[in-house]
């Protein structure tokens, strides 16, 4: 079977989440895109080496847990160009509002028809940690717009860099289909060419007229950005932890995300959490006991000797 990352350019594989691919030479130390670029490394490192992403990369993605990080990035793009239409005549943030090139929203509910049908919207909620992300990015945009620039840059350049990987990886991984469906997300049809766009969006990040405390007060709330998004990751990660391949090919129910999953009686048991009183729990431990197991087999034996007669 070809590995999942087969088929992926030269070295596209490392540092997924490494934005500037080429150097400026035109940067100078103090503009706005330089500072995110150092001040970002560390939670960069830190993001690309999360157990979710690591999974994702080497193709270990279970198509529930895609189908929830795919809930995620749809309630935290809400939420942010949510903020973005309220801010795109400000002047702080303004000259990054492109919204026919970058809003994901859209695609975004192609994706959710997709995996969920037409009725979508009641069978996904937002989880306890992409509603920490949504909270802080609308009260961001409310109240702190100048901020706004840091979740902007932290989203829309990660999908424009490392987000295509994922998408190659996704699409074999989970065999979906060649004509797109189920990774929209990642179609940014009015950019013709990723890195010129890249390169614009970092000019115009450069030519905001910031002052130095403001530029240092968007690194660390991307810095804050990288945060959720790991919360998220480490989100995603639990739940996988609880699907099953089994689970995944139809033998037993699946985990909806919603909820706790402790509650339920398969993924209970599957994690020591399930209770003494749990009818499900007891059952297998009694099936588990010797002369139950003897008893079962007898009777197994005598109703395949019953039916052996009547087909006789």
């Amino acid at each position: 079977m070809p590995s999942a990352m087969e088929g992926l350019e030269g070295g596209e594989e490392g540092e997924i989440l490494r934005y500037e691919e080429m150097e400026d030479n035109n940067v100078s130390a103090t503009d706005l895109s330089e500072l995110l670029k150092e001040g970002t490394k560390e939670s960069h490192d830190r993001a690309e080496n999360t157990q979710f992403v690591k999974d994702f990369l080497k193709g270990r993605i279970k198509k529930e847990l895609f189908k929830l990080a795919t809930v995620a990035l749809y309630f935290t793009y809400s939420a942010l160009e949510e903020e973005m239409d309220r801010n795109k005549d400000n002047p702080l943030f303004a000259p990054l509002y492109f919204p026919l090139e970058l809003h994901r929203r859209e695609a975004l509910v192609k994706d959710l028809k997709y995996f969920y049908g037409e009725d979508w919207k009641e069978k996904i909620q937002c989880s306890e940690a992409t509603q920490h992300y949504v909270d802080r990015i609308h009260h961001v945009g409310q109240h702190e717009p100048e901020l706004l620039v840091a979740h902007a840059y932290t989203r829309y350049m990660g999908d424009l860099s490392g987000g295509q990987v994922l998408k190659k990886v996704a699409q074999r991984a989970l065999k979906l289909p060649s004509t797109e469906e189920g990774i929209q997300f990642y179609m940014f049809d009015n950019i013709s060419n990723a890195q010129q766009f890249k390169q614009l969006y970092r000019a115009r990040m450069n030519a905001l007229d910031l002052d130095k405390n403001t530029k240092e007060r968007i690194v660390e709330e991307a810095n804050r950005a990288f945060r959720f998004n790991m919360q998220v990751f480490d989100e995603l990660d639990k739940i996988g932890k609880s699907l099953t391949e089994e689970a995944q090919d139809g033998g037993f129910p699946v985990h909806d995300g919603k909820g706790d999953v402790r509650k339920c009686p398969y993924y209970a048991d599957k994690l020591g959490t399930a209770g003494p009183g749990c009818p499900y729990h007891a059952a297998v431990a009694l099936a588990k006991q010797p002369l139950v197991q003897l008893l079962l087999a007898a009777c197994m034996a005598v109703a395949a000797g019953a039916a052996a007669w009547y087909l006789m």
